[in-house]
């Protein structure tokens, strides 16, 4: 089932769709206004998500799917984390950015993945709303991410994330990679959480990414998540270890679309990522 969560009269409401067929959970249950709620209570019931929602789906409202312009972040996850290095593409064009090439290819081939933080529930914005440039860089570009949900730690779901880097400020030295990648609006989440038992394979997942100013394309590429050198299971497996991480996050799973040396976003543009199985998410962009 995919999972939306939508302003209805000023508030928030859990939409879940099996099949075609749209069903307000939140009318249903009124405690229930985020996918998180639903993971929460499946969890004390020993249940599946989909299987909580379907209990729920007879005193649910039916509704149409909702406009792009009332749908919010699909869970309001605590943290944000990423993983980096995931993809060869990824790999080499970190190598090229950086002058100090050879750290990239070691975590690449390493045992243990990158893991680093992403976001607070501040900095994320939701589908139709302005990822952010950052204004002292000259090199920004968007990242698009297979994003796996997560409830204590536990694959709950997947969605779509957007990791808004810096190239300019991570290259200049690996160190400053918080900077280049935590900052204002700086990661997008959506459209709509898909429950794990609905995705039958995370690692075979066709990805596309459309960059344009309103005029042209500027950007498009398209890929899989079956070219991720690491699997779901033991990227949260690191994350996780030694690591008390919050009841609700989400995990991005790093890229392998990486805009050419030399591109860089500029205000105005839209940023199209589309993963099957999940949907499209889609944001402007802005200076921060």
């Amino acid at each position: 089932m995919r999972y939306y969560r939508t302003t209805v009269d000023g508030r928030l409401h859990l939409v879940a769709f099996d099949d075609e067929t749209g069903y307000d959970i939140t009318s249903a249950k009124p405690a229930v206004t985020d996918f998180a709620d639903l993971a929460h209570v499946a969890d004390v019931a020993g249940s599946t998500v989909d299987d909580v929602a379907r209990g729920l789906l007879d005193d649910a409202d039916v509704v149409d799917v909702p406009a792009d312009e009332s749908v919010d972040v699909p869970v309001g996850a605590d943290e944000v984390w990423a993983a980096g290095v995931t993809y060869e593409i990824s790999e080499q064009a970190r190598e090229a950015e950086s002058g100090m090439p050879e750290m990239y290819l070691h975590v690449y081939d390493a045992d243990r993945p990158e893991i680093f933080f992403k976001a607070t529930p501040n900095r994320v914005v939701g589908p139709g709303e302005a990822v952010g440039i950052r204004e002292d860089s000259d090199w920004n570009v968007p990242e698009p991410e297979l994003g796996i949900v997560l409830h204590r730690g536990d694959i709950v779901g997947y969605t779509i994330g957007n990791d808004m880097s810096s190239r300019s400020i991570e290259g200049e030295n690996p160190l400053y990679l918080p900077q280049a990648k935590v900052y204002d609006r700086c990661c997008s989440l959506g459209p709509c959480v898909v429950s794990a038992e609905s995705v039958s394979d995370p690692h075979d997942l066709t990805m596309s990414m459309t960059i344009s100013d309103g005029d042209e394309v500027r950007y498009e590429g398209e890929t899989s998540t079956g070219e991720m050198v690491r699997t779901c299971e033991e990227l949260v497996s690191y994350l996780t270890r030694h690591n008390a991480v919050p009841e609700s996050a989400v995990l991005l799973t790093g890229t392998s679309l990486v805009p050419e040396e030399g591109f860089t976003l500029s205000p105005d543009d839209q940023v199209d990522i589309t993963i099957e199985g999940i949907g499209r998410l889609t944001n402007p962009t802005t200076m921060v």
